[in-house]
């Protein structure tokens, strides 16, 4: 295949960036990576800092949040301390603004990605054994699901002019035309090559030539370019695309998901939640709504 030539093109989906930062290690990883991405879109970042106490009682409280507002006001500006030094030591001239709110971490993604038509999600994960007391971390498989935009999984920042090997998991069914409209916008991009991967698996076997020709229709109907087509046997589609991305230097893995189970033509949660709970690269994710 031609690969495709690099295009004065301006991703869609990238001008608005969301962060949410605890500031830990995670959610700084996160950080980066937005950084790069924006200064390539020419967009800008809102970086999200959660403050959650549990509801006590308070005669000085503000509202529900159920703690003083001096209490509050301190912590405000201890995140704004670590915002700026954030800021100095990371970014590139990108426009950067930091939103404090108080309340659950996914109820406020969720508001001010609506608020701020945020256009991609960038969050930090330490995987399944990373330290749980990071909210950011232990938070990111819950957002990956019922995130209303793309979210992008960080385990560690990556150049944005490194992201060359797209890994494409798909189960070969031709009703993604959404979701494949925005891996082909994130492909130019990027300037990058698709690795389109048919897991084959007990439970649905077929034969190579069945799958092979499943992955052809599939690029065909899409009229995806500059790809490559890989029909590969697992016990389960997670160990498959986990695998195949460690052993061909995969630099993101793109994946549908839905936000309930039970749905045969696209990965259940459970699979792409294990893919970026176990995987080093970084993992874009889109929630098809049915």
């Amino acid at each position: 295949m031609t690969r495709i030539l690099a295009i004065d093109f301006v991703q869609k989906n990238m001008k608005r960036i969301l962060v949410p930062c605890d500031f830990s290690k995670a959610s700084q990883e996160a950080f980066k990576m937005a950084v790069g991405l924006a200064a390539k879109a020419n967009g800008k970042i809102t970086v999200l800092h959660v403050i959650y106490i549990s509801t006590i009682y308070d005669p000085n409280s503000i509202g529900d949040a159920g703690f003083s507002q001096p209490f509050f006001d301190t912590m405000e500006e201890d995140a704004e301390k670590a915002f700026e030094k954030l800021k100095k030591e990371h970014s590139k001239n990108t426009p950067i603004e930091l939103e404090t709110t108080v309340g659950g971490l996914i109820e406020s993604i969720t508001r001010v990605t609506e608020e701020k038509n945020i256009e991609l999600v960038v969050m930090g994960t330490s995987g399944s054994s990373g330290i749980e007391e990071f909210v950011i971390g232990s938070n990111t498989e819950k957002i990956v699901r019922f995130s209303k935009v793309p979210v992008l999984a960080v385990r560690k920042a990556t150049d944005v002019i490194q992201l060359k090997q797209i890994l494409l998991p798909t189960t070969g069914d031709l009703d993604q035309t959404e979701f494949i409209a925005k891996v082909k916008e994130l492909q130019r991009f990027l300037n990058a090559r698709l690795h389109i991967l048919l897991i084959n698996t007990p439970s649905a076997f077929m034969r190579d030539a069945e799958g092979k020709e499943r992955l052809e229709e599939f690029a065909k109907h899409y009229q995806l370019n500059d790809y490559e087509l890989h029909f590969r046997s697992y016990r389960k589609e997670e160990e498959g695309i986990i695998d195949f991305a460690q052993s061909n230097d995969i630099d993101l893995i793109v994946m549908a998901t839905h936000s309930r189970k039970g749905l045969a033509h696209l990965f259940t949660g459970s699979v792409t939640e294990g893919v970026v709970n176990h995987i080093q690269s970084p993992v874009w994710t889109f929630s098809v709504k049915k």
